[in-house]
């Protein structure tokens, strides 16, 4: 790994399943915080989730002499996480609840009428994307659908990030005209 060129997952990988401490720490830098929302997501418990962390990075310690670059590196951290927290989910035992405190519970589900208003959003919102142009539309999907950063845009992109800027900028306002003229205003239902 050299300063100026950050080694690739896939390059990384080799070097941890041949022992290379520091390659397993810029990985784990790398990709902890994705590991962590995911895992959160499946097992909605932060304490588990920062467990799943451990267990998927000891795996990934063990086995990388295993991964057969059929996938993205990526790919392959979020499967192991996911097998991880569905297997945690499966050991967790749940706590019986009395009827008084299950009638406590509230219910925060959306009513009928909520969730075809949702659908009706997304469906419009969807429509209205396919109404931007494609350089504009582009920059949505990395930042807002593949979470991309700004940096990450512009070297996906292949365009400086005051132009990745100034996209998103237009993207947002030409998006907010075609939501509004849809009879949509923002928020969500």
């Amino acid at each position: 790994m050299s300063a100026t060129q950050p080694a690739s997952d896939e390059v990384l990988i080799a070097r941890i399943a041949q022992g290379d401490r520091l390659a397993m720490q810029v990985l784990y830098g790398r990709h902890h915080v994705r590991v962590f929302r995911f895992g959160l997501r499946l097992v909605r418990d932060e304490q588990i989730a920062e467990d799943l962390i451990s267990e998927v990075f000891l795996d990934v310690w063990r086995q990388a002499g295993k991964f057969e670059g059929r996938s993205a590196v990526t790919t392959w951290l979020l499967a192991i996480t996911r097998f991880k927290a569905l297997s945690a989910l499966r050991r967790r035992k749940d706590v019986g609840l009395d009827e008084e405190t299950a009638n406590a519970i509230e219910d925060t589900s959306d009513d009928p009428e909520v969730a075809v208003q949702k659908k009706d959003t997304g469906e419009a919102l969807r429509k209205c994307l396919t109404a931007l142009s494609p350089e504009h539309r582009e920059i949505v999907d990395l930042v807002y659908y593949h979470e991309k950063s700004v940096e990450e845009v512009a070297e996906i992109v292949g365009i400086p990030e005051n132009t990745v800027k100034t996209r998103l900028f237009y993207a947002r306002k030409k998006l907010a005209e075609l939501l509004k003229a849809a009879g949509i205003e923002r928020g969500w239902p």
